[in-house]
């Protein structure tokens, strides 16, 4: 997995290409430092696959954004990622762009 971060005065993007499991989702969860960030987001576009691991660190970050009164936003979801999106329901609750 690769992680490439743009940080533009409390804007940050996150651009993620491989895969988001059990191995990789915890260096994508240390690389997040939300301090004084109140948008965020993720470029998934080169991600083929999420497991539940990733979902966390994307429902954790969410949470953090949502306590500061920030936003969160995924963009470029491939199909198989967004089908794991809708069957958990976390569709429902991300801003997927």
């Amino acid at each position: 997995m690769n992680i490439t971060k743009k940080l533009d005065e409390t804007k940050l993007t996150v651009t993620v290409d491989g895969n988001i499991d059990t191995v990789t989702a915890p260096q994508l969860d240390s690389e997040l430092k939300l301090d004084g960030v109140t948008d965020l987001t993720f470029d998934i576009s080169g991600v083929v696959y999420v497991s539940s691991a990733g979902l966390r660190v994307f429902l954790s970050a969410y949470k953090t954004m949502t306590a500061k009164k920030g936003t969160m936003t995924i963009k470029g979801t491939q199909p198989a990622v967004l089908d794991v999106f809708k069957i958990t329901g976390f569709s429902t609750i991300f801003n997927l762009a």
